[in-house]
């Protein structure tokens, strides 16, 4: 419907008066600048000889004297431009012939004179079209004049009868499933609850490591309850100009309440929901705009209205804290790391179209895998499935998933190694990193060992846990530091000198330390207290940022324990690679050899004639 009608026809009855008169004006300018003759006076010039040419056109004649020739109040002019009579003059051509006149016939003279007239037009008539457009296009606009499309969500909107997704899609994710249990039964009959004054809650909040399978759990929702979802990235809210985003927030909604009952789906809302007051535009700038007219929008909610509200993030620590309180989202549904028995589920799920030979495990392949989200797992067969394509096979095989796994898990191969002195490095330093690790007890078992460059590193120690672990005591985190430090160990020993090959291991032993002193009260000088070194990421473990909360002397303290750990690894691994020399010797020299060693093959080698008993009991 049109808001303004009488507008619009004032408007378009204003811009065909101006193209009526611009039309009028050119038609004028179009004409010769001749002045205007009568026709007698231009007979009585011709009979006296006084006509030099004339051009000939259907209504007119145009032409020059010999002579000037006064014509009324213009003064004297010798061109002239005189009318033609309606009834054809047979004398005039005679005449002209008589005294000789040079004639010329223009019949295109009227179609010039237009067609300049419209080309001149043109681009008038061109505004005029995109005028309409424009007034066209702002019938649907809310609250943006002509450019109101502006506003409007570009929300991906999924089918009710069409469920693509369902819960029997989703492996593992038991407990968050429960938990949306009830919402759903909500979807599919609200007056179960609403007849006993139940509310259920209207923003439900997921929140995990990426990967873990968020937006495939909000779809599932969908499916499961068989309503409308609609689905978009809070990135899609934020524009250049202010106030767009807080319409598409409301373009959006209304779409969802136009469905009801429905399912509104937000991706990444941490893109919209920091915390305010941390932005350099004060309390106006675009994004806390769109935030506000968030937090608006969900409290307009009623329980008739049958929209549930559901977001995903991977930062909640860093969500305004208006967005958690109740009546927002005020049901917080976290989502681990698939556990193993998850990992073996998730594996069945992607493997369901894969042709898999009879001796592919997945639970040994779940094993092998801790970390892993389920995004990674689904890459994983995938690539396993392109490897074996590769191969021209007709099944995936378990050779098959470890290359897969290698590939995901420590990079692409590479050419090996040309210059022998950088593979006896590589392979030193990579057997100390395992020898280590096989004699502390309780550290993880070694997988497998490489000295084939993948991706950035020029060899791999892969150690695989046997089962997963939620708690880390500071025993098994000294050994890992021990295990960190065994490469750089075993250059000292072997070479007497140290390489850039321990970057790495350096890095992670360094961050490992702080997260022992800093967070974990693992340092006696410290104690239990926590101090922030960095804005932590709450899933990935990842610093973003610098934030001191202690003073100069707690820094230097915490400088010195953390030195004092990564030290304390070093002494042990130092000690352990030289008690065992030969055993270092022995997994160098068949590193060098076979370039590649697994599980199995690293015992038999480390302990040749079964002594492991007496050997891992010296050191417990």
């Amino acid at each position: 419907m049109e808001r303004f009608p009488w507008q619009r026809a004032l408007g378009l009855l204003f811009i065909l008066l101006m193209v009526s008169l611009l039309l009028q004006n050119l038609s004028g300018q179009s004409r010769p600048p001749t002045p205007p003759t009568s026709y007698t006076l231009f007979k009585e010039q011709l009979r006296r000889g006084n006509v030099k040419r004339v051009t000939l056109t259907e209504q007119a004649v145009e032409g020059e004297f010999l002579t000037d020739v006064a014509v009324g109040t213009s003064g004297k002019t010798r061109v002239f431009l005189t009318s033609l009579p309606p009834l054809a003059d047979p004398e005039l051509l005679p005449l002209l012939e008589e005294h000789e006149v040079e004639i010329t016939v223009d019949r295109n003279a009227g179609q010039q004179v237009w067609w300049m007239v419209l080309a001149n037009s043109l681009p008038w008539l061109l505004l005029l079209g995109f005028w309409m457009w424009t007034m066209k296009r702002a019938q649907g606009a809310s609250r943006m004049g002509p450019f109101g499309s502006f506003g409007q969500i570009k929300a991906r909107v999924y089918d009710a009868q069409v469920p693509q997704v369902t819960f029997q899609d989703v492996a593992g994710l038991v407990n968050p499933k429960q938990e949306l249990e009830e919402i759903i039964d909500f979807l599919r009959d609200p007056s179960k609850y609403q007849k006993i004054g139940g509310r259920v809650p209207q923003g439900v909040l997921l929140m995990g490591p990426p990967g873990t399978g968020k937006t495939l759990l909000a779809r599932a929702m969908a499916g499961e309850a068989e309503v409308p979802f609609l689905s978009t990235s809070a990135s899609e809210f934020i524009e250049m100009f202010v106030g767009v985003g807080a319409s598409r927030v409301r373009d959006l909604f209304e779409k969802a309440r136009s469905k009801a009952p429905s399912i509104v789906f937000i991706d990444e809302i941490d893109a919209v929901g920091r915390s305010r007051g941390a932005g350099l535009g004060g309390g106006n700038d675009e994004r806390e705009q769109t935030l506000n007219q968030l937090l608006g929008e969900m409290d307009g909610f009623e329980g008739h209205e049958q929209v549930i509200v559901v977001a995903a993030t991977n930062r909640p620590d860093v969500l305004d804290p208006a967005l958690l309180r109740p009546g927002r989202f005020d049901r917080q549904v976290v989502i681990d790391l698939p556990s193993l028995d998850e990992r073996e589920a998730i594996l069945k799920v992607h493997t369901r179209k894969l042709p898999l030979t009879g001796d592919v495990d997945l639970r040994l392949i779940a094993r092998s895998s801790p970390g892993m989200s389920g995004a990674d797992l689904e890459n994983l067969c995938n690539e396993a499935a392109l490897f074996a394509a590769r191969d021209g096979a007709d099944t995936v095989a378990p050779q098959h998933f470890d290359l897969a796994k290698d590939k995901v898990l420590m990079g692409i191969e590479r050419p090996g190694l040309s210059d022998e002195n950088e593979r006896r490095i590589t392979a030193y330093h990579e057997a100390g990193h395992t020898l280590v690790a096989r004699l502390i007890p309780g550290m993880d078992p070694v997988h497998k060992v490489t000295i084939i460059p993948r991706g950035a590193a020029l060899g791999v120690t892969q150690l695989v846990p046997e089962g997963d672990r939620h708690y880390y005591p500071k025993a098994f985190l000294m050994g890992k530091l021990t295990v960190n430090m065994g490469g750089r160990a075993a250059e000292l020993t072997v070479f007497e000198d140290t390489s850039t090959g321990a970057q790495s291991d350096l890095k992670q032993s360094t961050d490992l330390a702080e997260k022992m002193v800093c967070q974990w009260g693992m340092s006696d000088k410290v104690g239990p207290v926590t101090f922030s070194r960095g804005e932590e990421h709450v899933f990935l473990g990842r610093k973003l940022g610098q934030e001191k909360t202690y003073s100069e002397q707690m820094g230097w303290i915490i400088d010195q324990e953390i030195e004092e750990m990564v030290r304390r690894g070093e002494t042990r691994a130092m000690e352990l690679v030289r008690e065992h020399r030969d055993a270092l010797d022995r997994l160098a020299a068949y590193l060098l050899e076979n370039e590649e060693l697994v599980g199995g093959e690293i015992d038999a080698i480390l302990f040749p004639n079964d002594e492991r008993e007496s050997v891992t009991g010296s050191d417990r």
